[in-house]
This record gives structure tokens, C-alpha cells and sequence, in this order.
């Protein structure tokens, strides 16, 4: 977790992976790469704590599942952490909800039946909060497959975040 009272972008993942894990640095890794990329920041920027918030749904590395990849995130953390995190973050004018889990803590009921029809609604949430995929590569074959994310939702996500920095 990455914070600070003045932060007025926050971003909302997952949980940390391995990698991310080992350094203590969210977004370190591939990832982080891309979503930067997203977001046409560099890596200062986006470490900037006093701008860009960074909250994961899970604190802590949530172990392998058997079946591939993570685990999702351990959600007792977000109940226990989220409400007294957001709090303090009272100038936060865009929550970027990455992956399925932020979406469906933070969207509850007007989430859409799937991630993607979730994504591609992303008009629907208004100007203070944007759905995305994760940025992982597991995700390519999405990307791949529904070029108007990155059409349509990448500028918009670029144009949102390059206001408020």
C-alpha cells in the first residue's frame, strides 16, 4: 500500500504476486509495466504517493492455486483495512478498480454479469471510477480479443488521469 492524504488518483488491484511480493513494491513487475503504460505515467509519477494511491484488495501474497496463477485475494483484508484507508484519502477524484475483485467490492450490484461486459461499460460509473482488466499477461488473449479497450478506454483513462496530475 501506497498513500498519502493529497493522492488524488487511487488505484485499487488485487493482491501482490510473487515478485511483487519479494521487493514490497506494488506494481513491480510486468504488470506494472503495462499498466503504466495505460496510464502514460512514468515510474516516478506513479510512485508518486502524494498523487497516485495504491490499495490492494489483499495485503499479503495469497499463495499459488493449484489450478494456475494466484489465489485470489485473502478478503478479510479489504474488510478489515479498506473503509479506514479510504478515509483518509480525502482527495481522491478517480478510483481505478483493476481485475474482478476491486470491481466487485466497489461496484457491488452495478457491476456487469462478466468482467468484460463490466469493462466495457465503463461509461456507466461515472468520472470518479473506471473498471479495468488486470493488466497481467494472463490476460493477453483478452486484450487481444476486445481491441476496444484499448480503442476506446485507454485514451479516456489517459485523458482522466493526465487532469489530475
Amino acid at each position: 500500500m501506497r498513500a498519502r492524504a493529497s493522492s488524488r488518483i487511487l488505484i485499487i488491484g488485487q493482491a501482490p504476486g510473487t515478485k511483487v511480493h519479494e521487493s514490497g513494491i506494488p506494481w513491480n513487475d510486468r504488470s506494472g509495466d503495462v499498466l503504466r503504460e495505460w496510464l502514460n505515467v512514468d515510474k516516478d509519477t506513479f510512485y508518486d504517493e502524494a498523487r497516485i494511491a495504491i490499495i490492494p484488495m489483499g495485503f499479503c501474497y495469497p499463495g499459488v492455486d493449484p489450478r494456475g496463477g494466484d489465489n485470489p485475494p485473502r478478503p478479510e483484508c479489504a474488510e478489515a483495512w479498506h473503509a479506514a484507508l479510504l478515509a483518509r484519502l480525502p482527495n481522491v477524484e478517480l478510483t481505478l478498480l483493476v481485475g474482478m475483485y476491486a470491481q466487485a467490492r466497489y461496484l457491488a450490484k452495478d457491476r456487469k454479469r462478466t468482467l468484460t461486459d463490466t469493462v466495457a461499460a465503463w461509461r456507466d460509473y461515472g468520472s470518479n471510477r473506471l473498471p479495468l482488466p488486470h493488466p497481467s499477461w494472463r490476460n493477453l488473449h483478452w486484450r487481444r480479443k476486445n481491441p476496444w479497450f484499448e480503442d476506446e478506454v485507454v485514451p479516456e483513462l489517459r485523458s482522466r488521469v493526465q487532469a489530475l496530475l
